[in-house]
């Protein structure tokens, strides 16, 4: 493994960060064919979790994507409970921290319909094809559609081979 998302979710795993891959990333882990430009996750936004996360990335020079003027990410014990989501450019790419998912719920519910994957012997947990495809359902976004339209056709090809 090296650059780009691969090393993210690595650095998130050592810094035993709890989340769950969720969004366009989990449907490539799926093998959808559509390329994305960032990795979304959901996770425990406890002040812990969200300080192990910093700490995961903070040599990659973490910015607030959606501020105008990109302030670094400047976590502390007292602020980090203020935060539901955190939308982050660091130097190896997009990261989306949700604390919940539309069309599932909270983090707890999120990782109650995951599943754990190895990849490159790093362990992970990834949305499952169904809670992927009820969440792309409950966005409703253009782009979702063939998100949707993949995670339908994998999940069939899946279930024939059984």
């Amino acid at each position: 493994m090296s650059g780009g998302f691969p090393d993210l979710l690595e650095r998130l795993v050592r810094a035993e960060v709890d989340f769950v891959i969720i969004g366009g990333y989990a449907g490539v882990i799926h093998g959808c064919t559509y390329v994305t430009q960032d990795v979304d996750i959901c996770c425990d936004f406890s002040v812990a979790n969200l300080l192990a996360l910093q700490k995961a990335v903070s040599d990659l020079h973490p910015v607030y994507r959606v501020t105008p003027d990109r302030k670094p990410l400047e976590l502390t014990p007292e602020n980090a409970g203020e935060f539901r989501n955190l939308y982050l450019d660091t130097d190896l790419g997009h990261l989306d921290c949700l604390s919940e998912v539309q069309g599932i719920g909270p983090y707890e519910k999120v990782k109650q319909v995951s599943l754990p994957i190895e990849i490159d012997g790093m362990r992970l947990r990834v949305l499952t094809i169904d809670a992927l495809i009820k969440a792309k359902e409950a966005m409703n976004r253009p782009r979702d559609r063939e998100a949707i339209r993949q995670l339908k056709a994998i999940k069939t090809l899946k279930s024939e081979r059984k």
